[in-house]
């Protein structure tokens, strides 16, 4: 345990000494604001665009010892140092390979330069990771440590467990400090505001609570944005985004295990498996930052019009007021509206945006995808997204019309039972089905004419797709590769305890591999 940042600790004062009355009214006057630039059309772009926030985790690879001396023999260490320790990330190297914190210290995030979408602003995305993620690569790989795309956490820092690493905490005249959280004051601030308590993870067999929402750094995501060419077509984009939800998702699924540590000790290994989530990314961000009364992490429900998209940001409880300073840029003159949708945690959620009037834009975020194990596998969720969010409208898919509730229980569905998930969907014949067959034909296909439709050849649009296509077609997702290695390790005699850490390392040395030039489909030993 470290001592506490005084100054973290005199900002998160500053904040809890916000009126939380004042703080509302701007919130509402700044709607009004963003609702009239709304009706004289300056969120409107020429084309659609796109975007990716793409987060990960560092391990250090069992070369660092504490103490932070590369091969130093002082010190505990785990029994296993060979393995992929979860390592916190130094700030100056976050600076260095130009990537942002997130909320724990072993995160980092990439977020790309928005792109028209079309056949050279896709190849533009993907060039951009991949350069972006060899530079990191070069830099980290000299500290002892390398970022990972994944989307849980398994293995702790050495010498520390997930219980530890995830509940230390320390207090300074009252004020609760996470000790392995960077300096994102809003999230040290819901620890210490009216009403706050304990933040407890709720998944199968998992026993975990803290006294911060530091739980919540257990998981990592990619998050593809689609801009629309006018704003006034956001709430069928985001009716759409809803319907295709589940069914990404389920192709998606890659956190099917917590660190072995978490589990309730009477739980056994068959039980985790036989009952466990294939996507526990989705309980974490829900049960840990969601209140009593404040569902601020759901599926959303649809929307009529732009301007109730406004409304519902400026309506969402407010956990923590946060003080906005003033300032000369387009947006800040909603900059406490934009202030709260930093914490408008939908799966889902429209954005209003731009720095500059002529940079404003309205956007899609979609965020129920976990990181993947490779750039390929990651560019074929953003593909796929816009893909599908330009070929649905443009040939008035029926599946528009899928009831809400069933686009809810399909999302929730892909969370427990990922791509093997009991799915509905409306085909473009306008057939209901189950058949997941259908289901995902029609969604990539879908996809891929949507890609076509910008631009794309035919062969650049289902190279794009292909990683998902493979995944439909074989059953195979990232939960499954897990769930297979570590059932693989458990019939030959293993526990728990040691299959996780075992999975988690053939998956770092996997995407050592081929996390620039691979996909999921390399891993699977023909």
């Amino acid at each position: 345990m470290t001592d506490v940042d005084g100054d973290l600790a005199n900002r998160v004062r500053g904040v809890l000494e916000t009126d939380p009355e004042q703080f509302r009214r701007r919130a509402e006057a700044d709607a009004e604001t963003v609702k009239a630039e709304l009706r004289d059309g300056t969120f409107d772009n020429h084309q659609s665009i796109i975007g990716l926030e793409y987060e990960f985790y560092a391990v250090s690879e069992g070369r660092w010892r504490e103490g932070g001396e590369a091969g130093a023999s002082s010190g505990p260490v785990a029994a296993d140092v060979n393995g992929p320790h979860l390592s916190r990330v130094p700030r100056r190297l976050l600076d260095l390979i130009g990537f942002e914190k997130e909320l724990g210290l072993h995160n980092a995030e990439m977020t790309t330069s928005p792109q028209p979408l079309n056949a050279a602003g896709v190849r533009a995305q993907a060039a951009e990771v991949r350069a972006r993620l060899e530079a990191a690569e070069e830099t980290s790989g000299a500290e002892g440590m390398r970022l990972v795309s994944d989307a849980m956490w398994t293995v702790p820092p050495i010498g520390e467990s997930a219980r530890e690493y995830l509940t230390d905490s320390v207090e300074d005249d009252c004020v609760r400090v996470a000790t392995n959280m960077s300096d994102a004051v809003r999230y040290h601030a819901m620890a210490n505001g009216p009403g706050s308590g304990s933040f407890s993870v709720d998944a199968p067999h998992v026993e975990l609570t803290a006294d911060t929402v530091m739980p919540e750094s257990l998981i990592t995501s990619i998050q593809p944005h689609y801009q629309v060419a006018r704003a006034e077509d956001i709430p069928r984009i985001h009716t759409l985004a809803l319907r295709i939800a589940g069914p990404l998702l389920a192709l998606g699924v890659n956190a099917p295990f917590f660190p072995p540590d978490l589990y309730a000790p009477d739980a056994s290994a068959a039980e985790i498996l036989a009952e466990g989530w294939h996507e526990n990314r989705v309980p974490v961000f829900e049960s840990v930052l969601n209140e009593e009364g404040a569902e601020k992490v759901t599926f959303p429900e649809d929307l009529d019009t732009v301007e109730e998209a406004v409304d519902r940001v400026a309506a969402d409880p407010t956990i923590v007021p946060m003080p906005v300073a003033e300032g000369n840029r387009f947006d800040d003159a909603f900059a406490t509206l934009r202030r709260k949708h930093g914490t408008y945690w939908r799966w889902v959620r429209p954005v209003f945006d731009g720095a500059t009037r002529s940079a404003a834009n309205a956007r899609i975020e979609f965020r129920p995808i976990p990181a993947q194990p490779t750039v390929a596998d990651s560019v074929a969720f953003l593909a796929a997204f816009a893909g599908l969010l330009e070929s649905l409208p443009r040939r008035r898919h029926p599946v528009y019309d899928l009831d809400w509730q069933v686009a809810r229980d399909n999302f929730y569905a892909a969370v427990r039972e990922g791509i093997d998930a009991d799915l509905s969907w409306i085909t473009t014949d306008g057939v209901e089905t189950t058949e997941s067959d259908a289901i995902f034909d029609d969604l990539l296909s879908h996809a891929e004419a949507g890609l076509e439709d910008v631009g794309l050849s035919e062969s650049e649009a289902e190279s794009y797709l292909a990683p998902l296509r493979w995944r439909a077609e074989t059953g195979v997702t990232p939960a499954a590769w897990k769930r297979g290695r570590v059932r693989a390790r458990l019939d030959d005699g293993a526990d728990l305890a040691d299959a996780i850490p075992a999975m988690q390392r053939t998956y770092v040395e996997r995407q050592r591999e081929t996390l620039v030039d691979g996909t999921l489909a390399d891993w699977v030993d023909g």
